[in-house]
């Protein structure tokens, strides 16, 4: 405003001299006052083609000026909207701060489609008191939106056995084990008893013990590896045993069953690895395990289920020996939190002793 109604520096400094007259730089900063501005008012009389300067000097050339800027700032003035005026012209009065630009929000309010004096409250729900007293015909509902999602509900939490389960498989793949496929629970007595050298007339494959199946009763056929050697080795004359003298039934080991144990994975995968060395000639030390489901034939109470899951592992290696198996069993349990000891009461054998405590708050009587 001051620059509008004043006047720009440039055509403030021309009017300082007359037409064709001639002064020191010197001489127009005293009567200028100070520096402040006079570079600025120089150079753009000059780019006016108002003056002419030397390094010492200020000369006026032009006999009438017109400051033009000034009549652009007073226009300005009356009409205030930049997007009136050129881009480069305001940024060029805004650069030399003969102006400043602001931007200023107006709102417009006017009525929507849903103005109310008062405001009602949208219901969600209709309700039968409502449906009952017929006040649902001067209620506003609210949109019905399909793609809403619903409320949370902390539901659908794993089984404690199986958040145990899954504890126990992390600690034995960091000890370095494999687990093995146990994905089938039907399995033939051949497997499940015969292969691991358990007699015919064990008392265990007894219908008070094992869940039999009637359909199918029987397997396709026996595994054409095996089937010799186990039946040589339960008859007897081989391997230097004496075995356990009677006739081995193929017939009997045929017969499909729930299996008892998972420890007819381990014999396959043996079995598979027995195979692989044969080819390759080079044997890999191997550790697998397993947990999985396996059924018998028990009565069930508060402690016996007809099924339950067993935890099995294997260590196939040279030099192995019960000291090794005694040092993995330890650490398992100390990666539970359990501290136990191995106790040597019969050879091969290790029970474990497990101790714990129980703490109970009762209820204190006055």
């Amino acid at each position: 405003a001051k620059a509008a109604n004043e006047g720009t520096p440039e055509f403030k400094l021309i009017q300082l001299l007359k037409t064709g007259e001639e002064k020191t730089r010197e001489e127009m900063g005293k009567i200028w006052g100070s520096q402040d501005g006079l570079q600025i008012a120089i150079n753009k009389g000059m780019q006016s083609k108002w003056i002419v300067c030397t390094k010492t000097t200020i000369k006026r050339i032009a006999e009438e000026v017109k400051d033009e800027t000034a009549s652009k700032l007073k226009t300005m003035l009356a009409n205030k909207v930049p997007g009136d005026y050129d881009k480069k012209m305001l940024q060029d009065l805004k650069k030399r701060q003969l102006l400043s630009i602001k931007k200023i929000k107006f709102y417009k309010v006017t009525k929507g489609p849903n103005f109310q004096p008062k405001r009602q409250a949208e219901i969600a729900d209709l309700t039968a008191e409502m449906l009952a007293k017929k006040t649902w015909e001067g209620v506003k509902f609210k949109k019905l939106n399909p793609l809403a999602k619903g409320k949370e509900l902390s539901t659908g939490n794993f089984h404690p056995l199986f958040q145990l389960r899954d504890q126990f498989r992390s600690i034995l793949l960091e000890l370095g084990f494999e687990e093995m496929p146990t994905d089938f629970y039907v399995d033939s007595s051949f497997w499940n008893f015969d292969a691991l050298f358990i007699p015919q007339q064990h008392p265990a494959r007894d219908m008070q013990d094992t869940f039999f199946l009637s359909e199918p009763e029987l397997c396709n056929s026996l595994n054409p590896d095996l089937k010799d050697n186990v039946k040589k080795a339960h008859e007897g004359n081989c391997y230097g045993s004496i075995g356990y003298r009677y006739n081995w039934e193929p017939e009997e080991a045929r017969k499909n069953i729930m299996r008892t144990h998972t420890t007819p994975c381990s014999a396959r995968m043996l079995l598979a690895l027995s195979k692989e060395i044969a080819k390759t000639k080079v044997f890999t030390p191997k550790k697998y395990f397993s947990i999985d489901k396996v059924f018998r034939n028990e009565a069930t109470d508060a402690t016996h289920l007809y099924e339950f899951h067993q935890v099995e592992g294997l260590i196939a290696d040279t030099k192995v020996s019960l000291k090794q198996l005694m040092g993995v069993i330890a650490e398992f349990f100390n990666r539970l939190g359990i501290t136990l000891s191995l106790i040597h009461i019969s050879e091969p054998t290790r029970p474990l002793y497990i101790s714990y405590a129980v703490f109970c708050l009762k209820k204190k009587k006055n």
